[in-house]
């Protein structure tokens, strides 16, 4: 059994515009919150973080002084042309389903679908070395739980905070999901 405790970095400091792969820092300001989260989590854990500024920084914050590992496929999605526009500037996509959602790239970028096809392989990597916490985007987590649900379009219905945690577990071949978005406090 391995269990991935996925954690979505702290914060970012994007002043107000979309921040997938612009490399942003974290506001590390709650410090309450980073230490429960930190007892919570335990300090014998492999750690692994996207290369992004703001989970480099929150795993330093959770793990301090511990050594960690990088993964380049742990990057935020990639939104093209829309990377550092303002949010009320993002174009109205209009209602698309789940799965329309998930199919719809951005110019430029990559669409969540692609993304799923890039952190599946990295998941199932990091799985096969056993447990681990991964600190990551809001973007991979969902696409971790989409790998749990077999289907990336509902991998979008998720909500994740800044400091939650997800876990999820592969015993064999079969994952499950041991809990979503769960907040210290």
């Amino acid at each position: 059994m391995a269990r991935l405790r996925m954690i979505r970095h702290a914060p970012a400091l994007h002043g107000g515009a979309l921040a997938g792969r612009r490399d942003v820092a974290a506001d590390l300001g709650d410090g309450a919150r980073v230490a429960a989260l930190r007892a919570a989590l335990g300090a014998d854990a492999r750690m692994i973080s996207s290369p992004a500024r703001r989970c480099v920084q929150t795993t330093g914050a959770l793990f301090p002084g511990m050594d960690f590992a990088q993964d380049a496929r742990l990057w935020e999605q990639d939104f093209g042309v829309w990377e550092g526009m303002a949010f009320d500037a993002l174009p109205d996509l209009g209602p698309l389903s789940r799965a329309d959602l998930a199919e719809h790239c951005p110019p430029g970028g990559e669409s969540f679908n692609d993304l799923c096809a890039r952190v599946w392989p990295a998941l199932r990597e990091i799985a096969s070395g056993g447990d681990a916490v991964i600190v990551a985007h809001a973007g991979v987590i969902r696409a971790g739980l989409a790998l749990v649900l077999d289907s990336p379009a509902q991998g979008l219905a998720f909500e994740v905070a800044p400091l939650s945690l997800t876990e999820l577990q592969q015993i064999g071949p079969l994952w499950s999901v041991a809990c979503v978005n769960w907040q210290a406090r």
